[in-house]
């Protein structure tokens, strides 16, 4: 693997962690609090859509009395407990993280969250030193699937594009990856498994967890 790719990148939500669950019910949560219910239509509208931009829409699209800043501060607190007590690492992420380690593969993550929540879950699941760098899409100032995060972290690694592998679990995460000149596969997640066929159209290539990756990288 060394010899094909000098870095690999990582989604968070759904790829390295199985998170998408909580947004699923921050989303419940916070809407309810406001006398609103989920649009049927939001999770493909958000689509890795930075949080930023996430927040403006949910200001925009329920007219919010609530600024930016607040409702991110919000979300924040809501899913404070879960990424710091109940949010799990994939199956086989662990011991691919080592394995890259093994193999002085860099390591990055280019994620839609927040820079605090994403802190916080790889503190308490205590793989941060794995990732010599992290990128959130704010700070690009466009999500995916604009390949802006991913350009960010490669530069950050100091490896060109071509040399590095992402991975995603939605369907404009392996846009911005494929945009960027990357190679991008997919993940499968829970979550979004109704996105599976469209994934597999656009990545490179599909698999369940990491322990299929290290397979395929074995044979």
């Amino acid at each position: 693997m060394n010899k094909q790719y000098d870095a690999v990148i990582f989604d968070l939500d759904g790829t390295l962690i199985d998170s998408m669950w909580v947004w699923e019910k921050i989303d419940e949560t916070f809407l309810s609090e406001l006398g609103l219910t989920v649009p049927k239509d939001m999770d493909k509208i958000l689509e890795g859509k930075s949080f930023t931009e996430t927040a403006i829409y949910f200001k925009e699209r329920f007219k919010l009395e609530m600024s930016i800043e607040a409702i991110k501060e919000r979300w924040n607190e809501m899913a404070w407990e879960f990424y710091t007590k109940k949010v799990p690492l994939k199956a086989g992420a662990k011991d691919f993280l080592v394995w890259l380690k093994e193999k002085n593969i860099k390591m990055g993550i280019a994620t839609s969250n927040s820079i605090e929540l994403v802190e916080a879950v790889l503190e308490a699941l205590n793989i941060r030193d794995y990732f010599s760098q992290i990128r959130t899409s704010c700070e690009v100032g466009r999500g995916k699937p604009f390949p802006d995060i991913y350009l960010k972290v490669a530069e950050d690694l100091k490896v060109e594009p071509h040399k590095c592998l992402i991975f995603e679990d939605i369907p404009n995460g392996l846009r911005a990856g494929k945009a960027a000149g990357m190679t991008a596969w997919g993940m499968f997640d829970n979550q979004t498994k109704e996105m599976q066929s469209e994934m597999k159209e656009i990545a490179d290539h599909f698999v369940m967890d990491y322990y299929e990756v290290m397979k395929s990288f074995e044979a």
